[in-house]
This record gives C-alpha cells, sequence and structure tokens, in this order.
C-alpha cells in the first residue's frame, strides 16, 4: 500500500469517525432529494442504514486489504450492502434506483472530508479512492438486488403454484386435486409433493385428480399425470382421475396414450362414488356404503 493511499484512508477513517452523522443525515437528505427510493422505505429505515454502512466502513479501511476488495472481504460491510439492496428489493426499488442510493454515498463523504483540507491533489485523491472503494458497493447491491429479487419471484411462484393446486378432503380416506391450465414439470413436483403429503397426513386411501381445467392433454401431460398417479400408488393409495371431457377422450386416443390402468370417470362425482366403492365396496343392495 502506498503512502498516498495509507494517508487517504486515514483521512476517510477520521472523517467517518468525527462526521460519522453528518456524513449519514448528508446521505439520507441526497437520497430523498434525487427521489432514488419511489418505495414506502421511511427517514427512520434510511439512517438506520446509513449508520450501519458507515460503521462497517471504517474496519473496511483499516483492513489493509486492496481498496477493490475492502466491500466484498469487509464481513460487516458486505452484510450492510446486502442488507440494504434485499430490502430495497423486497421493498420493490429498482435495481438502478439502489445501486445509485450507494453511489450517492460518496458526496457525503466528499464533503465531509473538504471539511479537513481544501488542497486539490488530497482531495482528488480522496475522490478516486472512494470511487473505487464505492463502485465496487454498487455492483455489489446491483447483483444482489438482482439476485435477490430473481428469488422473491420464485418463492412467490411457487407459493402461487401451490395455491392454484389445492389438495381438498372430499370423504374420509378421500382426497382431490382439482387441476386448473397447464400441467408442466414444475407443477406436477408441486402437485405431486402436496398430494402425498396429505395421503400421509390424512392416511388417504384413494386421490382424485381431477383434469376438468386442464385445457388441453398431449402426451406431455399425459406423461406428468402418470408421474403422479405412480407415486401415489406409491404410497399405497388408489388413483382416480376425473373431468375425461369428450374432447380429450379423443385427443388420448389418437395420441395412442394408454390410460387402461387408471381408474378415469367424466366428472369429480362419478369419480368420488367410485372412491366410495374402492373403499368400503358395494352395500349389500350393490349400493355404495357409507363412508363418512
Amino acid at each position: 500500500m502506498s503512502t498516498s493511499e495509507t494517508a487517504v484512508r486515514e483521512r476517510l477513517t477520521r472523517a467517518l469517525h468525527e462526521r460519522g452523522e453528518e456524513i449519514a443525515d448528508r446521505w439520507v437528505e441526497l437520497q430523498m432529494e434525487q427521489a432514488l427510493l419511489d418505495t414506502d422505505i421511511g427517514e427512520a429505515e434510511l439512517r438506520e442504514e446509513a449508520d450501519a454502512l458507515i460503521e462497517a466502513l471504517v474496519p473496511g479501511l483499516r483492513s489493509g486489504v486492496p481498496v477493490d476488495r475492502v466491500v466484498t472481504s469487509t464481513p460487516g460491510l458486505h452484510e450492510a450492502v446486502v442488507g440494504l439492496s434485499m430490502r430495497r428489493a423486497r421493498a420493490g426499488a429498482t435495481p438502478t434506483a439502489t445501486s445509485l442510493a450507494v453511489l450517492a454515498l460518496k458526496e457525503a463523504l466528499l464533503k465531509a472530508v473538504q471539511r479537513d483540507t481544501r488542497d486539490a491533489e488530497e482531495l482528488f485523491a480522496s475522490a478516486v479512492f472512494m470511487n473505487r472503494l464505492l463502485d465496487v458497493a454498487g455492483a455489489l447491491s446491483f447483483e444482489t438486488y438482482v439476485d435477490g429479487r430473481e428469488e422473491i419471484i420464485r418463492r412467490q411462484s411457487q407459493q402461487l403454484m401451490e395455491q392454484s393446486t389445492p389438495v381438498v378432503r372430499l370423504w374420509r380416506q378421500v382426497l382431490a386435486v382439482p387441476l386448473i391450465g397447464t400441467l408442466d414439470t414444475a407443477r406436477t413436483q408441486v402437485v405431486m409433493e402436496n398430494l402425498l403429503q396429505a395421503i400421509q397426513d390424512h392416511e388417504a386411501l384413494v386421490a382424485i385428480i381431477d383434469i376438468t381445467g386442464v385445457p388441453t392433454v398431449d402426451t406431455a401431460v399425459a406423461q406428468h399425470l402418470m408421474q403422479t398417479v405412480n407415486a401415489v400408488r406409491l404410497m399405497g393409495a388408489d388413483c382416480v382421475i376425473s373431468g375425461v371431457r369428450p374432447s380429450i377422450a379423443q385427443t388420448i386416443a389418437q395420441l395412442g396414450i394408454d390410460l387402461s390402468t387408471i381408474l378415469t370417470r367424466a366428472t369429480l362425482a362419478d369419480a368420488l362414488a367410485a372412491a366410495i366403492k374402492l373403499i368400503d365396496g358395494p352395500g349389500p343392495d350393490g349400493d355404495e356404503g357409507d363412508g363418512r
């Protein structure tokens, strides 16, 4: 580390120690003035973020780590930037606004340094150092935001899929899954996991998969249905597919898809009646037993 860089680090550290509150106030002010938020994040939360980041900068500057690695190598500083970015992602701020908010700290820091020196060379060296330091923080905040937002979207999509494929208890030891829309690989996995867990929880003996709301059944959809049926059977339960409309029956026949090993019914009511028979068997007069 050069003598000039050491002097810059000491100058910035001193400014953070002596004017930390002033720097934090100015940084919050800049974010609000430049409209970098467009979220419901309040001034108090901004100040908490500022205090945490400014406090974490001091050990980073003292660490002796090259300036380009200070942000990523200092645990507290790295966590402060990541935490700020994740909060902005959850609040709905844009990644650009999040990155610019971090970069706005440059101006607040430089103004504090100007209180100690008016020397042009010292100010220039400080500005260059801060650019290198905080550009990494801005890039990290952008990357963290994007990754965090993708994770939020994936989690929300997973929740939507789970809500769109509820497992319903229709009768004692009889469950049903009403499917609506396309049955792809990801959704099949959700359906399978939810259904198998429900079979275990309710000690179900029959699971009805209702495809009334499935617009078309092609080879891929049929394969997904077979996977689910096989998984249900491995749990020791029978499976009935309901909602097989004439158009779907015709398509299945034309495609040559073999569903002969699976019990199918035209309506959910017919499937429930068949499920009750599977559990209780026919009554003395051929009627279904009372499975309640």
